[in-house]
């Protein structure tokens, strides 16, 4: 599936976008779950003057990372074995409680995440209880392969390459929209992910081929009343 590759790509513009919109936005830490191996566009170059956290549940992903960021980030980032399946274990780690300030707003950043998560092992509750953690004004970061739009045959595709490897689940438009659940959208809502504050960088796809929707969701400030 060749257009696998640049959605790919497509998935790391629109974190590139979101992280940059958050820091424009004053935040200053994010935690970043399912991070994968590092690649050109990580969190901390894109905002080098926040403090980031990497999560992911491969421990070959956590050698690499530990290995390339030795040194290299002024202290700003750490790296953790983490599951979003156990949000606790994640919220609870020393690292994680030492290296992020949960009294200020958070980038909760899940992005090509969620799909690896089936219904049945807790996807929606594990979102809920990350973005409980959050504190006012702290944003949640989604994007998810979709269903809606997506041509069928490309679907059966995708599927037939996850079955074999690990779980996948493809969600329709109101179940990753579920996510944001007590979460205030921000324009542009969830859209394709080539939508989202285009900045003319782009491989050029549409986001109908692509299939991945995204957004961006704020912690609700407290009322003035």
């Amino acid at each position: 599936m060749p257009i696998t590759m640049a959605a790919s790509r497509e998935n790391r513009h629109f974190l590139r976008r979101t992280v940059r919109h958050l820091t424009q936005l004053g935040v200053r830490q994010f935690l970043d779950i399912g991070a994968g191996l590092p690649s050109a566009g990580n969190v901390h170059e894109i905002a080098p003057e926040a403090r980031v956290v990497y999560v992911d549940n491969d421990p070959v992903v956590i050698a690499h990372a530990e290995v390339l960021m030795a040194g290299g980030d002024g202290g700003q980032v750490r790296v953790i074995q983490g599951d979003v399946r156990d949000p606790n274990a994640i919220l609870e780690d020393p690292q994680v409680i030492e290296h992020l300030d949960f009294g200020q707003p958070i980038g909760l950043l899940m992005v090509g995440l969620l799909h690896f998560v089936r219904d049945q092992e807790g996807a929606h509750q594990a979102v809920a209880s990350c973005v409980s953690a959050l504190a006012p004004g702290s944003y949640l970061v989604i994007s998810h392969g979709t269903l809606d739009g997506f041509d069928p045959q490309k679907v059966a595709g995708v599927r037939s390459v996850y079955e074999h490897a690990m779980s996948y689940q493809m969600r329709t438009r109101a179940q990753i929209d579920r996510f944001f659940t007590g979460l205030e959208l921000i324009e542009p809502g969830l859209v394709p992910i080539t939508d989202w504050h285009p900045d003319g960088i782009s491989e050029g796809v549409s986001g109908q081929e692509i299939g991945i929707l995204g957004g961006l969701g704020r912690v609700p400030l407290p009322s003035a009343a």
